[in-house]
C-alpha cells in the first residue's frame, strides 16, 4: 500500500517512559499505522528522519490560549515548540461559559475584553474552537471565576445557596457538552471571598463525568500546605482526579521547601487521584498583584491598561522615575500585568524532577510583553534540564510532557507513538534544541523543532508559512 507519509529512520521516544529505538513511521488517515524497524513501502510524503528523535506532540497542560485558538488560530508560539494539544481554562479562567455585563474583572482580563467574552454556553464556545481550526488540539476546563462572574452581581464574598445552585447547573451543562473538568484561581482576588463549601458543591457535579479538577491553591506562600490540604479535601469529597497547577514555593520566606511540599503531595497520592504542573523558570507571571510587590523580589510590568508604554519595564525603575514607592507606583499602573522573580531555581528542579509533575507553560498569549515560559517551556525542559543539568533522562522528560498528561487528563490515542494513536508527532534534534525565548525578547521561536505533526498533517516547520491547521476541539468522552 501508499501511506500518506512515512518518517524513515526516526530516534523513537513513544512517550511511556520507554528507552528510545530506531524505526520508521507510517501515517494514514491522521493516525500512526505502521511502526516497525524497517517500511519498505512507497508514501506520498517521505521524511528521512537520519537519527532525528521522533517524540509525541507535546501537551500543554497549563495554559491561557482560550481565545488564543479563535483569534490567532495558527498557534505559532506552541507549534514551534512541539506542542500539539493544548488544556485551556485552568486557574478559575476560561472563555466560557460566560455573560458579562461590564469588562471582564481580574483575573479574567488576562484573556481578553469584554466582547472577546461571548460564549454563553460552553457548546458555543467548541463550535467557535471547531470554526477556527487552530492548528492544534483543544480540550477546556470551566473555570470557578468565571462562573461566578456570571452567576454573583458582588464577588467580595463567598456564593449564596441560590447562587452556588446556578453555577452548578451552568457547570453540569458544560460538562454534558464537553468540557473535560473544572479548575479554580483561589488566589485571585475575585475567588479568594470563596469558602471550601463553595468549591466543594461544585467539585461534586464533576463526580458523575469522572472530570477533573485542577487548582491554583489559595496561597503559594507560607500557608502553602494548608492550601494544598483544602485542594486535597475539596477532590476526595468529589471523589474526582486532582492537578495542583503551576506548584511551586513562592516568595524568599517559603525557599528550600520543596521537598516538604512534595513530601506531602506524595502522602496523599497513596490516598487518592493527585498530580501537579510546574513551568521551567523561577518567575511566574500574572496580573499585577499588590500582595506580591515587595523589596525582596523584582517585579517587571508586562503591560498596563493607563501606562502601555511601561510595559516590558523593572516596577523599581518605573517608581523611582515617577518619585513613588513600589506599592504606589504599582497602584497607579492598575489593571495591570507583571512577572515575578519569587522562586528560588533549586526548589524548581526539585519540582520538575518529581514522578508526579507534568510540563505546562502557563503562558499569557495576550501579554504584549510575556514571560518567555509562552514560547520557550517545552525546549527549556529538554536542554537547560534534561540535557544540560541532568534531572532526568530524554525518555522521562517526554512522558512529562506527553504521555503522562494525556494519561492524568484522559486524552484517549494521544501522547504516545504507538500503531493507531492519533499522528500527533515531534522531529526534534536533541543536540541542537534550545529555547531562545528571554526575558528580553520573549517571542522568539525555539531552536532543534525539525517538524510537528497534528492530526497527521505536517503543521510546522522552521521558516515555513502557510502549512495547513489540522488541530480539532478535544471534548470528554461521555
Amino acid at each position: 500500500m501508499m501511506y500518506h507519509t512515512l518518517i524513515r529512520g526516526a530516534q523513537v521516544v513513544d512517550g511511556t517512559g520507554a528507552p528510545p529505538y530506531r524505526a520508521d513511521v507510517a501515517i494514514e488517515n491522521e493516525r500512526v499505522v505502521r511502526i516497525a524497524e524497517h517500511i519498505d513501502a512507497p508514501a506520498r510524503n517521505v521524511i528521512e528522519a537520519e537519527g532525528l528523535y521522533l517524540a509525541p506532540g507535546f501537551i500543554d497542560v497549563h495554559t491561557h490560549d482560550d481565545l488564543e485558538v479563535i483569534h490567532r488560530p495558527e498557534m505559532t508560539a506552541k507549534l514551534s515548540q512541539g506542542v500539539t494539544t493544548v488544556i485551556v481554562g485552568n486557574c478559575g479562567i476560561s472563555a466560557s461559559p460566560v455573560k458579562l455585563g461590564s469588562e471582564p474583572p481580574d483575573p479574567l482580563n488576562l484573556l481578553g475584553e469584554r466582547a472577546d467574552f461571548r460564549f454563553p454556553q460552553f457548546s458555543d464556545y467548541a463550535r467557535a474552537v471547531q470554526a477556527a481550526r487552530p492548528a492544534v488540539n483543544v480540550a477546556a476546563l470551566i473555570g470557578h471565576t468565571a462562573l461566578r462572574v456570571t452567576q454573583m452581581s458582588e464577588l467580595q464574598r463567598t456564593a449564596t445557596e441560590s447562587e452556588i445552585v446556578a453555577m452548578r447547573e451552568q457547570l453540569r451543562g458544560a460538562l454534558e457538552q464537553g468540557a473535560i473538568g473544572m479548575s479554580s484561581g483561589l488566589a485571585y482576588y475575585n475567588a479568594k471571598q470563596s469558602d471550601t463549601a463553595e468549591v466543594m458543591a461544585l467539585v461534586r457535579e464533576l463526580t458523575a463525568f469522572d472530570a477533573i479538577y485542577t487548582t491554583h491553591l489559595r496561597t503559594e506562600f507560607d500557608q502553602i500546605i494548608d492550601a494544598m490540604d483544602e485542594a486535597l479535601e475539596t477532590a476526595r469529597e468529589g471523589q474526582v482526579r486532582l492537578v495542583v497547577s503551576h506548584l511551586k514555593c513562592a516568595g524568599k520566606g517559603n525557599w528550600g521547601r520543596s521537598g516538604e511540599v512534595l513530601s506531602h503531595l506524595q502522602s496523599a497520592a497513596s490516598r487518592q487521584r493527585v498530580a501537579c504542573d510546574c513551568y521551567p523558570y523561577s518567575a511566574s507571571s500574572s496580573t499585577l498583584d499588590l500582595e506580591q510587590v515587595t523589596p525582596e523580589s523584582e517585579v517587571t510590568i508586562t503591560w498596563s491598561r493607563p501606562f502601555p508604554e511601561q510595559g516590558g519595564r523593572p516596577l523599581a525603575d518605573i517608581a523611582e522615575q515617577w518619585g513613588l514607592s513600589l506599592q504606589e507606583a504599582a497602584q497607579k499602573l492598575q489593571p495591570a500585568g507583571a512577572v515575578y522573580h519569587c522562586m528560588d531555581p533549586n526548589d524548581v528542579e526539585t519540582i520538575l524532577r518529581h514522578p508526579l509533575t507534568m510540563i505546562g507553560s502557563d503562558g499569557l498569549p495576550k501579554d504584549p510583553h510575556p514571560h518567555p515560559r509562552l514560547w520557550g517551556a517545552f525546549p527549556r525542559v529538554l536542554a537547560h534540564y534534561c540535557r544540560e543539568r541532568k534531572l532526568f533522562d530524554l525518555a522521562t522528560a517526554v512522558y512529562k510532557m506527553s504521555g503522562r498528561s494525556a494519561e492524568q487528563f484522559r486524552l484517549r490515542d494521544r501522547g504516545v507513538v504507538k500503531e493507531g494513536a492519533f499522528a500527533d508527532l515531534v522531529l526534534l534534534d536533541f543536540e541542537r534544541i534550545e529555547s531562545t525565548a528571554s526575558f528580553e525578547q520573549p517571542q522568539q521561536a525555539a531552536r532543534g523543532i525539525e517538524a510537528v505533526w497534528v492530526n497527521g498533517t505536517r503543521s510546522y516547520e522552521p521558516g515555513k508559512t502557510g502549512l495547513a491547521r489540522n488541530g480539532r476541539m478535544l471534548l470528554r468522552d461521555h
